[in-house]
């Protein structure tokens, strides 16, 4: 079990690493800067991490959305699929609007690092699996209607996806005259009438 010294350094690196690449770019920014913008030494950064593309990744853990989404359905959905569906997708966002600096940098460099884009989706993967036996589980109860509820999944995590994206940059809370609470809510209401039996 690491200290608390320790686990303090890495969290400063981290979130040092993803300010300046979310604004500079992966190659715009050397160890050296990163190490400066923590308050740290060079010598530091890669005692604990080893490498730049190590130390993003290791940001993309910790801070990514899988095990917050993974605490939601193991203990904090109540088996209402309205009142579920609303808290998953608030949750989403919250996490997505939280972490907006890595999901540029995962768009922006993805392509560029080797391994880094697949590591990446490995947290939609998850979410994608947490939502297909969600749905399935609410068939057992009879609260949800049969259906390919892969399908059911992608969709959902797409229409959240896309709804994140446009708001990412909103300089005010509303893209097409809809805030993103109101279009939760709409969709929520949606995604319930044509899911219950």
């Amino acid at each position: 079990m690491e200290n608390r010294d320790v686990m303090n350094n890495k969290d400063k690196l981290m979130q040092a690493a993803i300010d300046l690449i979310a604004e500079r770019g992966y190659h715009g920014v050397t160890t050296q800067e990163i190490a400066a913008a923590a308050g740290l030494s060079e010598k530091t950064l890669f005692r604990h991490f080893g490498s730049k593309q190590n130390l993003l990744e290791s940001a993309f853990d910790r801070y990514h959305y899988a095990a917050e989404m993974n605490d939601l359905f193991q203990g904090g959905l109540n088996g209402d699929l309205y009142e579920d569906l609303l808290r998953i997708s608030r949750t989403y966002h919250e996490i997505m609007f939280r972490n907006r600096k890595m999901i540029k940098i995962s768009i922006a460099e993805g392509h560029h690092l080797p391994g880094f884009r697949e590591r990446t989706h490995q947290h939609p993967q998850q979410l994608k699996k947490l939502l297909i036996d969600y749905f399935t589980e609410m068939e057992k109860r009879g609260k949800v209607i049969h259906t390919d509820h892969e399908q059911t999944a992608v969709s959902f995590m797409l229409m959240h996806f896309g709804a994140f994206m446009n708001y990412i940059d909103a300089t005010d809370t509303t893209v097409l005259n809809v805030s993103l609470e109101q279009m939760i809510q709409h969709s929520v209401q949606l995604w319930t009438r044509a899911l219950s039996p």
